[in-house]
């Protein structure tokens, strides 16, 4: 009876052993799907729009410096579309003078292309939601690193702003593709003025307030910040251009604006905090 009863023990602690090793796995299992889900839950909030409006102003350092350095080195604009629009009318008026203005339709083009797929994204996945803006920018970044690796790789002819070939136009339409995103991140955020790709709108509504000098005026505070964050990014991009980096150091320098902007979206407080 002792032996057997010596056996049964055994069986009996052999038996609890496996449960035991479950009971320790489960915490473990459980632990990664806290995590999973607090991840999910931090990328599926709304970003919340108070101080929103800084990031956007941001973005038209961006644009100074891609505008600025794509004005000399392609002779066109990849974000101000105003511009190219002109361009394009000098060339349909006088189309043998100079080939600039196809450059320009080919960067009106992919901005309107841009637009579409931009929107289009946002609307289907809720314009606000975290994961979307953070992607939305990641995207951007993407296609300036595109064109930069390809100036890095294949350099244009000194000669580009009359050049026509896919040298110059591959990489001014991918990077006048993305431009337009920040206009509709603006838009989903409801900072419809923001867009980072307009200037003369608010030049107008800044000098027509009637509270221009009054001591708190967020919106006159906007307009004012919008052209002297643009133009300092036209006068880096200005200064890189001539500089070692050129153009494509630009773009580099510009792609890891995108990501920070990405970065700033991820850390962004969320809407019910």
């Amino acid at each position: 009876m002792a032996s057997s009863s010596a056996y049964g023990s055994l069986r009996s602690h052999s038996r609890s052993a496996p449960r035991r090793n479950a009971d320790e796995e489960q915490p473990l299992l459980g632990t990664t799907s806290v995590k999973a889900s607090v991840w999910r839950e931090k990328l599926t909030v709304d970003v919340r729009r108070d101080w929103a409006d800084v990031v956007l102003l941001l973005c038209y350092v961006i644009t100074g410096l891609l505008d600025s350095a794509a004005i000399s080195t392609w002779g066109s604009f990849v974000s101000m579309q105003t511009g190219n629009t002109v361009y394009i009318g000098l060339g349909l008026a006088a189309p043998n003078e100079s080939k600039r203005w196809v450059k320009s339709g080919v960067s009106l083009i992919s901005f309107c292309v841009g637009s579409v797929f931009f929107s289009r994204f946002h609307q289907r996945f809720s314009p606000c939601r975290r994961w979307v803006l953070c992607a939305s920018f990641l995207i951007q970044m993407a296609f300036v690193m595109a064109a930069a690796g390809m100036l890095t790789l294949v350099p244009s002819a000194d000669d580009a702003k009359e050049s026509i070939n896919w040298k110059v136009l591959l990489p001014m339409a991918l990077v006048a593709f993305q431009s337009c995103g920040q206009a509709i991140t603006s838009r989903a955020l409801k900072f419809n003025s923001l867009t980072s790709v307009v200037l003369t709108s608010i030049y107008c509504d800044l000098f027509s307030d009637t509270q221009m000098f009054a001591f708190h005026n967020t919106d006159r505070n906007r307009r004012v910040g919008a052209p002297v964050l643009l133009l300092i990014g036209a006068i880096m991009g200005g200064l890189l251009f001539r500089s070692a980096l050129g153009m494509a150091g630009v773009l580099w320098i510009a792609a890891g604006l995108k990501l920070l902007v990405a970065i700033t979206w991820f850390l962004w407080p969320a809407a019910d905090q």
